[in-house]
Order: C-alpha cells, then sequence, then structure tokens
C-alpha cells in the first residue's frame, strides 16, 4: 500500500469524515446538558455524566455505546436489567428521613395525589397515538405507561420501568424524567402562585411531634410487608428503598448505611448518568416521538404538582389543623428539591413560614407512591399487551 492509499485510508477513519449533522446535534445537546449542570447547577450530579456520556455515545466510528464499547458494557451491566435503579433506591432509603410522614401520616395523601399525572399523562400518550399519528406519533400502552412515570419525578424509577416496558424509548425517557427533576425551581413556583393564594401561602404549619426510633424502625419493615401483601411488583423498589431506610435508622450498622449514602451512591450515580447518557445515540434520540416524550413528560410533571396542590385545599376544607397547599407540590418524588422549592414560594409569602420539614413528609411519600405506581403498571399493562 502506497503512502497515499495509507493517508487516505486514515482520513477515512476520521470524525470529520463520519460525523453526520444528526450527531452534531446530539453533541451540542450534551454540551447543554453540562451547561445546565456547571452554570445553573441544575442536578449536576447526573446532568453532568448524562451530558458527557451524550457526547461519547455520539463519536463516530468509535461505536463507544455499542455493545462492546465502553458505555455499552456499563448500560448493559446495569440499566438493561435495572440494577442501578435499585442500588439508586437504596441510597435514597439510606438518606431518608421518614420522620416527616409518621409525624403527619395524611400528608401521604398528598404525595398519591401527585402520582395523578403519571395517569393522566398515560391517556395523553395514546391520544397523541390516535389523533396525531399522521405526524408520526405511534405508542403502544405500554409506551404510555412509561411515559407517564416521567410524571412522578423519580429518574431512577422511570429507567426501571422504561427498560421493561419500553427499552426503546428509555433514552428520552429517562432525559425527559431527570431534566424536569432538575428544572423542579424553574416549574413549580409558577404553578404553586396560580393555584394558591397569597393568603394560603402564608398559612403557618404546628411543629410536628416527635417520632421514636421505635416508630421508624417499624415504618419500613411495614411499608414492605404492606406491598408484598397488596402489590408484590413493586417490591424490588420499594424492599431496595426500605432496606437503605431500615440500615439507617437500626443505627447498629452504620458502615453499610454510610457506603449506601456515600461511596456506593455517588459510584452508581456515576455509571447510571454516563449509561443514560449511552442511550442518547443520534440514531435512537432524533426522532419525533422524543418531542412527544419530552412534551407529555412536562405535562405529567405539572398535573402532579398541581393535583398535590389542590388535593391539599380540599384537606383543608375538612381538617381542624390547616395545611399550606404548597406542601402538595411537594408530593412530587423529587427528594428534597421539591420540599425546598415549597419552603422557598412559602417564606417569600411570609419570611416567618418555615415549611420544609412539613414538605418533607409529601415528598418522601411521593418517592413511595411514585414505587407504587410503577409496580401498578408493570403488573397490569402486560396483561392487556
Amino acid at each position: 500500500m502506497s503512502v497515499l492509499d495509507s493517508l487516505l485510508a486514515f482520513w477515512s477513519q476520521t470524525g470529520i469524515v463520519n460525523f453526520t449533522w444528526q450527531q452534531a446535534v446530539m453533541i451540542l445537546v450534551g454540551i447543554l446538558l453540562i451547561y445546565l449542570a456547571i452554570k445553573r447547577g441544575f442536578e449536576p450530579l447526573l446532568l453532568l455524566p448524562i451530558g458527557f456520556g451524550a457526547i461519547l455515545a455520539n463519536i463516530p466510528v468509535a461505536y463507544i455505546a455499542g455493545p462492546d464499547g465502553f458505555l455499552g458494557i456499563i448500560s448493559s451491566f446495569g440499566i438493561a436489567n435495572g440494577l442501578f435503579p435499585l442500588l439508586i433506591f437504596m441510597g435514597v432509603g439510606a438518606m431518608t428521613d421518614f420522620g416527616p410522614l409518621i409525624a403527619n401520616p395524611k400528608t401521604a395523601l398528598l404525595g398519591a395525589a401527585a402520582q395523578f399525572g403519571i395517569f393522566t399523562t398515560l391517556l395523553g400518550a395514546l391520544a397523541l397515538t390516535r389523533y396525531a399519528s399522521a405526524w408520526g406519533f405511534d405508542f403502544n400502552l405500554s409506551d404510555a405507561a412509561a411515559i407517564g412515570i416521567i410524571g412522578g419525578a423519580d429518574g431512577p424509577t422511570a429507567i426501571f420501568v422504561a427498560r421493561k416496558l419500553a427499552p426503546d424509548l428509555l433514552g428520552a425517557i429517562a432525559v425527559a424524567a431527570y431534566s424536569y427533576m432538575a428544572l423542579v425551581p424553574i416549574i413549580q413556583p409558577p404553578l404553586m402562585r396560580l393555584f394558591t393564594t397569597e393568603h394560603e401561602r402564608k398559612i403557618k404549619m404546628e411543629q410536628l411531634r416527635h417520632v421514636t426510633k421505635a416508630e421508624k424502625i417499624i415504618f419500613p419493615l411495614a411499608v414492605l410487608g404492606i406491598c408484598i401483601i397488596l402489590l408484590p411488583e413493586a417490591t424490588p423498589l420499594i424492599g431496595a428503598l426500605m432496606f437503605g431506610n431500615l440500615a439507617k435508622e437500626s443505627a447498629v450498622v452504620d458502615r453499610l448505611s454510610n457506603t449506601m449514602q456515600n461511596a456506593l451512591m455517588n459510584i452508581v450515580t456515576i455509571l447510571l448518568g454516563l449509561g443514560v447518557g449511552s442511550k442518547l445515540e443520534a440514531a435512537k434520540f432524533l426522532k419525533i416521538d422524543t418531542i412527544g416524550i419530552l412534551l407529555l413528560g412536562l405535562v405529567a410533571f405539572s398535573i402532579g404538582t398541581i393535583s398535590g396542590i389542590l388535593i391539599a385545599k380540599l384537606m383543608n376544607v375538612f381538617s381542624k389543623k390547616p395545611i399550606n397547599p404548597l406542601i402538595g407540590a411537594a408530593g412530587v418524588s423529587a427528594v428534597p428539591m421539591a420540599a425546598r422549592v415549597a419552603n422557598k414560594v412559602g417564606q417569600e409569602a411570609n419570611k416567618h413560614n418555615y415549611l420544609l420539614m412539613h414538605a418533607m413528609g409529601p415528598n418522601v411519600s411521593g418517592v413511595i407512591g411514585s414505587a407504587v405506581a410503577a409496580g401498578v403498571l408493570m403488573a397490569v399493562v402486560p396483561l392487556f399487551g
């Protein structure tokens, strides 16, 4: 082979020759996610590795996201089989204090109400397919169920459901779920102000009662027991969450609890982010369906937020002790950001209003609620498939 032939062969393998405009677009998307993580501080622990993974997945010729590629191996190891979401839930459980929920159990209704967006969006996805199929939208029942989970604002749950019901849509669903989790401080406040009055936002709530150690130990076991009896399909997520929490509250395995909260959580977050990024290959992501998923995800998240607020207002009609409707918005399971946003909006109306611990009740309830909703969908949807 001549020197010229060697140079031509080398040239044919360069990125310049093999780049497509679709790959360039997705690399720009990856850069945008990194920008949001670094400059705006939106869920940096996830958006930064997802964004970087998106860039790697769209490098031509390298096939990094392929079955034998770096990202492909990560994805098959922990996303395709649902391992990473379960480990994330274990870490979340170890970092979560269910005390506010135990102290005020009725706030569980707000976490349940926020899941209304999931089932509304499921119907919306099917309606979009029926009435806008000419534009290229084509979602079956399994796809619609996986898209609806975005309304729970719980990335690991969205991934866990999508990998089973709609693996081809996993990338778009995961990005939508984590993006809306990151955008909680932007999306929720306008909805909170729109659906509450200034008087309602000023409502001060009574201090929560003290929760005993025994109650905190019994709670994860009781929740798991109820889940086993009523909805076994949800036990992987609920079981991981409650195991992590029991390890924390028992105070006899601090090494395990600390590992779940720190080392394990950090490692899995890195791998999960890169694995999700591997799903953002141009050929799989740049489709009309992706636009539909992003729009439906926004609708789902908004409906979940509004539903929690409206149920809190309804509860005030029957409750002797006033409930600030803002804590209903924390029913989406973006922990603890949604609770912090509720507290911030409350303090804007009344600087002496401290809603954080009250909002944590529906917030952690939302985590359980989204896992239960996922179990319902995974149990029911295949029956109609």
